[in-house]
């Protein structure tokens, strides 16, 4: 708290006006992040092309949330916070489902994704697969970069449940990213 005080040139009490104690705004300021994060992901989400692409454009946003994974935010909050850490996962299960659900039915609708699919499935599976690529037992950082795995998944996932059209879109967009950018 002295640090923070010191950083924006106020005294501890005047944060304490606003904040009964630190818990208190670690929590304001995880949920605000977290607010602010699923905004980014809305306006994607409104904005984007097709549900492969939403997808990729999502993954892209949320790396910039899981660069350096052992010192993040949420490995911290995990450490020494374990309730408000409880509430995040279950605040960012609930937008993650709502989001990946209507990308699905998007992709269903638009003949990208298998019609036979079950959306809340293979929407849980989704979080579950994204959840469990952050396991450092699992995938070790030594072998494997944060980037690496997101890649694979969104590709192994979308594999899944694609149409051959969605699967000629997938490998177009994949292609198109591995192209040099034209100058």
């Amino acid at each position: 708290m002295d640090d923070i005080a010191n950083a924006l040139g106020i005294s501890k009490k005047t944060i304490y006006v606003h904040f009964e104690n630190k818990t208190k705004l670690i929590e304001a300021a995880t949920f605000s992040v977290l607010d602010d994060v699923c905004k980014g992901i809305d306006c994607i989400s409104d904005s984007s092309i097709n549900p492969i692409e939403e997808l990729y454009e999502i993954k892209k946003y949320a790396m910039i949330y899981l660069k350096n994974e052992q010192s993040s935010p949420q490995h911290q909050l995990k450490k020494y916070y374990p309730q408000i850490y409880q509430r995040l996962q279950v605040k960012q299960f609930e937008k993650m489902q709502a989001t990946v659900q209507e990308s699905i039915q998007k992709g269903i609708d638009t003949g990208l994704f298998r019609s036979t699919i079950d959306v809340d499935f293979i929407s849980r599976m989704y979080f579950n697969g994204m959840s469990g690529i952050r396991d450092g037992h699992i995938f070790p950082q030594d072998q494997f970069t944060i980037e690496y795995l997101m890649e694979s998944y969104l590709e192994y996932h979308l594999r899944a449940i694609t149409t051959d059209t969605g699967l000629s879109v997938l490998k177009k967009f994949i292609n198109h990213q591995l192209q040099p950018n034209d100058i």
